[in-house]
């Protein structure tokens, strides 16, 4: 191919935002109704677009979903590759708790929408889940039982650790508007202290 064939090729800017609109309006719709409760005309309306704009970039809803889900796993296990196997066990461990609440406060849509998808039994990631993930969990699982056998942290099962971790940080994301009504607005601000504390006293040999 030419180069400048090439360049024709290359999305416009205009081209870029608009898919970037799209996708924007499409997490927000997503994470508000889940797959099945969402529409390609509450994703128009949200991007300020028509329905045949949305299918001038998009085959239908499902891409659309896909390729958000995509990017989210990427952004989701990145925190799992920085656990550094020679750095300090417990710090590290730290690190990652505080990088999960973070994404909890900064990526609460992100959150509902990956939340959704593994509750209908991720029909539309399980590839994601069986490959990259598994790879990471498999990975980390490993690091952790290690400095057990080294006796750098204490000995609990290693993978429960990584769920445990998961499900109290990501539920500061999911279930966020139970905890302002039971507790009031700001309450995950003091997510970190709490888990901080919680994962040193138990893995401290």
């Amino acid at each position: 191919m030419a180069p400048n064939e090439q360049t024709a090729k290359k999305p416009s800017r205009i081209q870029l935002r608009n898919r970037s609109k799209i996708l924007e309006a499409a997490l927000d719709v997503f994470s508000t109704h889940g797959y099945r409760g969402s529409t390609l005309d509450q994703i128009a309306e949200a991007a300020g677009l028509s329905k045949p704009n949305i299918l001038y970039y998009f085959d239908g809803k499902e891409e659309i979903f896909v390729t958000l889900l995509g990017s989210l796993v990427d952004q989701w296990i990145e925190p799992l590759r920085q656990i550094d196997p020679d750095g300090e066990p417990l710090e590290e461990i730290r690190r990652y708790v505080a990088r999960k609440v973070q994404m909890s406060k900064d990526m609460e849509r992100e959150s509902r929408l990956f939340a959704n998808e593994i509750l209908q039994g991720a029909p539309r990631i399980g590839e994601h889940l069986s490959g990259d993930l598994q790879e990471l969990f498999t990975r980390t699982t490993g690091i952790l039982a290690a400095w057990m056998d080294q006796g750098k942290i204490a000995r609990v099962d290693p993978e429960h650790l990584l769920y445990s971790i998961w499900a109290t940080t990501q539920h500061y994301a999911d279930f966020r508007s139970q905890i302002d009504m039971l507790s009031g607005h700001g309450k995950i601000d003091s997510a970190d202290a709490f888990l901080d504390q919680l994962y040193v006293k138990l893995l401290t040999p």
